[in-house]
């Protein structure tokens, strides 16, 4: 039988990748650095015990949504808000979540959440793969992994640098907001956390995210490997960009990839 950790009468379950934040010091250093205007729709993804919620509440907002999958959870945030006009519970899973209404409001839209660590880059491509851009949200403060979320900072000419720094880099303008240590959770993960955000950028906004993510994946296959042996039939295109073909995928800029990107059939 899998072991599971209770919290009040619930259990974290592995197959949700549920680990759920305890740590009250945490919670309100990360509610200093949120910015909420009285104006905003928020969106929580996997509230859980509701350990943020309850600091989202009491702050002026237009909406709050509560995105949990768990049935059990979803049920206690449900009964627990059930008076509250302005606050919807839904019990779905984000991956499988309609999200085009938030294009049809007028108000800025935000996306918090701890993310779930095994679904959490499944998520994040989900909402910036969106054809209209700026997406339907204005900012996103989410939760990763600290190794994911070095690599989605991470610069061009660095090891940690890939086809997800790329990807996200082309969308939106990205920085780090608080370390959250392994210990904050319950149970415990392996690894740390890091919670970023996300702000949209319209620099790329022309750019075919599917053709980009299929020339990440060409030039990232073989990440040692020059680019003239990994995007060699775009090699034309290298020389007339002026992209020296003996870089490696991990020397082009975000720039470099979105301009071959926009010249490719």
């Amino acid at each position: 039988m899998k072991q599971q950790s209770n919290i009040n009468n619930h259990y974290a379950k592995k197959s949700l990748g549920q680990n759920f934040i305890v740590n009250r010091n945490f919670l309100l250093k990360l509610d200093k650095s949120l910015r909420i205007d009285e104006n905003d729709v928020l969106i929580e993804i996997g509230p859980g015990k509701g350990a943020l919620t309850e600091f989202l509440v009491k702050k002026k907002f237009k909406k709050l949504y509560l995105i949990e999958k768990d049935k059990l959870l979803f049920r206690e945030l449900e009964q627990k808000y059930k008076s509250s006009d302005n606050i919807t519970v839904c019990n779905d899973d984000a991956l499988l979540y309609d999200f085009n209404y938030f294009n049809l409001i007028n108000n800025n839209v935000v996306i918090l959440g701890n993310l779930p660590f095994n679904i959490s880059t499944k998520l994040l491509t989900l909402w910036l793969k969106d054809d209209k851009w700026p997406s339907f949200f204005n900012r996103m403060i989410l939760m990763f992994q600290k190794e994911v979320a070095d690599r989605i900072l991470a610069n061009h000419n660095n090891k940690k640098y890939g086809r997800l720094s790329v990807l996200v880099q082309s969308r939106c303008k990205v920085s780090k907001l608080i370390n959250a240590p392994a210990s904050i959770f319950l149970p415990k993960p392996k690894v740390n956390g890091t919670v970023l955000l996300f702000e949209p950028i319209k620099a790329y906004q022309n750019i075919n995210f599917f053709k980009l993510e299929k020339l990440l994946e060409k030039a990232f296959m073989s990440r040692r490997k020059k680019i003239k042996t990994t995007l060699k039939e775009y090699r034309h295109h290298l020389i007339d960009l002026d992209i020296d073909e003996n870089l490696r995928p991990e020397n082009l800029s975000i720039s470099d990839y979105c301009n071959l990107t926009k010249v490719i059939d």
